[in-house]
């Protein structure tokens, strides 16, 4: 693009066509006007006359001048004038856009993506091809058109990880495979990783290589450690600056459930320092509810830490069958217990009956056997509600018959008499070690220590039951540690005592870690990948990297020791974790991360992103040229003295201009017939998949909802249409159902621009992978892989499931659940914005007054709306009353989709009641 006083044209040759200009006034002088014939009897007088000298009249100056300029218009405006333009020299060859895409980032992730837009229409101008590099989820480099990587900008996000050892030799090998030379565009985070060099090599050696990095400071927020009653907050940043104050939220959940703030604190960075420190003194409950950490003003992953149960002190109460005799602490069954679980946790002061109504995490009885009636209808009610029962044998539960002849609801086994003593000085034999624990235990992968030994225990029954809740067991195979559910809880029995009389289980570093397992203690400390071998942790939360929270869906379960030592990735992504009633917090940012610049050799260009929006101003210049000559008619015919037809010349003219191609051309009579039925009345549509059955169900679906709505409600919709995303126009349809199957292709390029289109004017897609009789939604079926490969391209904001206060569930009906065929799977739409608020008095939160462009599921909603021609349902739903039950909650999910879609978020609008009756004074 060449650039002429500040303004840039693309093809600037045909500015030289301006120098033919005064050719064209010459010309113009020379014709005059035409002359005005008029019959006058009196002329025949002047027949035979001549006259030597002859003298023409000349056009007007400002005629020609009006001329000349509606010429100049059209020549500007072809050489494709353009306001602010990119002054880059953008080259001729291939270019190739890499993008570190980190979370870090994330914060001005909006202004990379408009600084690229406007490269790949500078090199759309030029002609030359472009490719796309991500290097946090890297794909081999495919030369294409600008316009069609432009489509596909939308879909491209920052990662929640710093592209590592995988990711990196997965670049190396894409880059290996291009051929020939290119260009090379970086847009860099400013951080350093470890393989950026080599990468560095390889673009180098390609061609001429520019680096693009942002000024603005990356601020990072390491996990929150608990230690002598206060939380400590560190934040990093990656370049020393001057002193700076920071606020740290700290977001939870109030009594509610509603997420808030719950207290903030200020870290300050030191002159030229990079790390600062907060600490904080909560009290356990409000420490319990704290759900992240993040700085204020930072839209990144790495400003984020989640908390897990590493800040949560568990409440426990600890009753022992004796006190311990004679003052002898280390003599009490509770010593070393307290010991254990005095960094971790609170303790419950009180006898059994005192502490059942405060509710603890955990109650241990150590040589607890009888209890009475009351104690043990109280103690069962309070397992059975969730709470976790952990028992240890001794001298009084060997020397009673509880236990014998039937199994009690608060022992997980049945009892023999008397105990057993071994490898001491009445009993034959050595004492016992433990055995490796099995697979599905929950002491899996911890290492045993051979000094660990047992000289007495309590005895476990045969039973046909006792197999399944064995969780620990002595070398010779008898059960050490027994477990059972009971209700929503548990109850754990150690066969040997609490102290160190019967075993040296309390005196090892083994006893803290099985107690950790049984969440006894919560984790506060750092967790060791040793400490997690054999244990499966299940993702519930995944983050991206803006640092938004959503459902893990169908991620598969991570081994516990890979959770906190293995590198972030794809298959390892931040969030939380559960193992049984375990959390466990996977942050961007560990205890040891250190945020590093990246440098640059010297001889590469380092350039800021800042861009200036393009304004193209062709259409602008041949307007104008279009209205003077318009103009140059009018005055044309007043000279000549044919004003009374100027009014009818420049109405033709207008005409002309202003006709639809359908004049100028003959129009497509399909698209005609196709635009009049969609638009005569309000239609229903779905998308064709090219699968014939699934069409026939989706349009017989769209038929049964819309006889709903005719009934129902005032919408009155006509017969649902098909839609073929390549040709129909998609504006003439409020909504699109679109049934996912796995063999449907892919649509084009210009398909998802006029998609994203269709969502960015206030279209809604409902998404149907029709299989959650199979499958939650996500990407565990070939039908929820084939939805994010189709919607990959799609411009669709965060989604989080339907939260009880959307609109969806009130817009006509009052919806709780919106099954289909199938029901339970979640819904998906548009999340809430971050500061949508419950209104005092209100049982709604204030949210936006948008549509949600998506709504996705997987609940077959066609199918159980499906109507033959006769308005027989077509596909059974259930059994019985319940499956008519479902599908009039389908029906009346459809009403409500149907009218949230029509008439927007407008109940929302009932929020604002009381301020509107505050005002008027009622």
């Amino acid at each position: 693009m060449t650039v002429l006083g500040g303004i840039g044209f693309a093809t600037p040759w045909l500015l030289w066509a301006l120098l033919a200009l005064p050719i064209l006034w010459l010309i113009l002088r020379a014709i005059p006007p035409a002359p005005i014939r008029r019959l006058f009897p009196a002329v025949t007088l002047l027949l035979g006359l001549k006259d030597d000298e002859s003298v023409s009249d000349r056009t007007p100056w400002w005629l020609l001048l009006l001329r000349m300029l509606a010429v100049a218009a059209v020549i500007i405006g072809m050489a494709g004038p353009v306001l602010n333009p990119s002054r880059e020299t953008i080259g001729n060859g291939p270019l190739l856009v890499v993008l570190d895409a980190t979370w870090a980032g994330a914060s001005d992730w909006t202004n990379r993506m408009d600084v690229i837009d406007a490269q790949l229409a500078e090199a759309g101008r030029s002609g030359r091809p472009v490719a796309l590099l991500s290097l946090t989820d890297p794909e081999t480099p495919v030369f294409q058109s600008a316009e069609a990587l432009r489509s596909r900008l939308p879909s491209v996000s920052p990662a929640p990880w710093q592209p590592q050892t995988a990711q990196v030799a997965q670049a190396i090998a894409a880059l290996d495979v291009v051929e020939g030379s290119y260009d090379t565009h970086w847009f860099s985070d400013r951080l350093d990783y470890e393989g950026r060099e080599d990468i560095l090599a390889i673009l180098r050696a390609a061609g001429e290589l520019r680096i693009y990095q942002s000024g603005q400071p990356v601020l990072g927020l390491k996990p929150a450690t608990f230690a002598d009653g206060a939380i400590a907050l560190t934040a990093m940043r990656a370049d020393p600056g001057p002193a700076r104050d920071i606020e740290i939220l700290v977001t939870g959940r109030d009594p509610a459930g509603a997420l808030r703030v719950l207290e903030t604190a200020t870290a300050r960075f030191q002159d030229g320092g990079t790390e600062a420190v907060a600490e904080l003194i909560l009290p356990s409950e409000l420490r319990a509810r704290i759900t992240r950490f993040e700085i204020k003003g930072e839209r990144a992953a790495g400003a984020l830490s989640l908390s897990d149960d590493g800040l949560r002190r568990r409440e426990v109460a600890l009753i022992a069958g004796q006190r311990n005799r004679e003052g002898l602490e280390l003599l009490s069954p509770l010593h070393y217990l307290t010991q254990v679980l005095v960094p971790s946790a609170e303790f419950v002061p009180g006898e059994l009956m005192e502490v059942l109504p405060s509710n603890p995490d955990v109650i241990v009885l150590a040589d607890v056997a009888t209890l009475s009636a009351g104690e043990e209808a109280g103690l069962v009610d309070w397992v059975e509600n969730g709470g976790l029962l952990v028992r240890f044998a001794g001298p009084r539960m060997a020397a009673s018959e509880f236990g014998r002849d039937v199994e009690e609801q608060l022992l997980p086994v049945r009892l023999r008499g008397g105990g057993r003593s071994i490898g001491g000085a009445m009993s034959w034999g050595e004492a016992k070690t433990l055995a490796p624990f099995t697979e599905g235990s929950p002491f899996s992968g911890l290492r045993v220590p051979e000094d660990v030994t047992v000289s007495t225990q309590v005895m476990a029954q045969p039973d046909p039951t006792l197999a399944d809740r064995v969780i620990a067991s002595l070398s010779d195979g008898t059960p050490l540690v027994t477990r059972k559910p009971l209700g929503q809880g548990q109850v754990v029995l150690f066969h040997v005592t609490a102290d160190a009389e019967w075993s040296t289980l309390p005196l090892s570093g083994l006893f803290v870690e099985m107690l950790d397992r049984l969440t006894v203690s919560s984790g506060v400390k750092a967790q060791q990948a040793e400490a997690l071998e054999g244990t499966t942790w299940s993702p519930v939360q995944v983050m991206d990297g803006f640092g938004t929270l959503r459902d893990a869906g169908n991620l598969p379960g991570i081994d516990g020791a890979e959770l906190v030592s293995a590198q972030l990735g794809p298959d390892l992504q931040p969030g939380l974790y559960a193992s049984e009633k375990r959390r466990l917090a996977r942050n961007v940012l560990d205890e040891a991360a250190v945020l590093s610049l990246a440098s640059w050799p010297p001889g590469i260009p380092v350039e800021g992103m800042s861009v200036s929006q393009e304004r193209p101003l062709g259409g602008m210049l041949l307007s104008l040229a279009i209205a003077l000559l318009l103009a140059d008619v009018i005055a044309a015919l007043a000279l000549s003295g044919r004003l009374g037809l100027a009014r009818t010349a420049a109405l033709v003219i207008g005409l002309g201009l202003l006709a639809p191609k359908g004049i100028a051309q003959e129009a497509d009579p399909d698209a005609t017939e196709f635009a009049l039925s969609a638009t005569a009345e309000m239609v229903l549509a779905h998308v064709l998949t090219g699968d014939p059955e699934v069409d026939q169900l989706a349009q017989a679906g769209l038929r049964g909802l819309g006889d709903t709505l005719y009934f129902r409600t005032s919408v009155e919709p006509a017969q649902p249409m098909g839609v073929d995303l390549e040709t129909d126009e998609l504006a003439f349809f409020p909504l699109l159902y679109w049934p996912i199957s796995e063999e449907q292709p892919v649509p084009s390029d210009e398909a998802y621009a006029k998609l994203n289109t269709y969502l960015r004017q206030g279209g809604m897609i409902l998404f149907d992978t029709r299989d959650a009789d199979i499958a939650r939604f996500g990407s565990g079926s070939p039908n929820g892989r084939k939805l994010q490969q189709l919607a990959r391209p799609l411009d669709i904001p965060p989604l989080e499931p339907v939260p009880d206060d959307h609109v969806l569930t009130r817009t006509f009906y009052l919806l709780q659940d919106f099954p289909g065929r199938h029901a339970g799977s979640e819904v998906w739409v548009e999340a809430a914005p971050p500061d949508a608020e419950r209104i005092e008095g209100m049982p709604f939160r204030n949210l936006n007054d948008g549509v949600t462009p998506v709504v996705i599921g997987g609940n077959d909603w066609a199918a159980a709306w499906a109507v033959d021609r006769d308005g027989r349902q077509l596909v059974p739903v259930g059994r019985g009353y319940a499956g008519e039950r479902q599908r009039e909650l389908a029906y009346r999910f459809g009403v409500n989709l149907v009218m949230h879609v029509l008439t927007g978020n407008y109940k929302s609008d009932q929020v604002h009641v009381p301020a509107l009756l505050d005002r008027l004074g009622q």
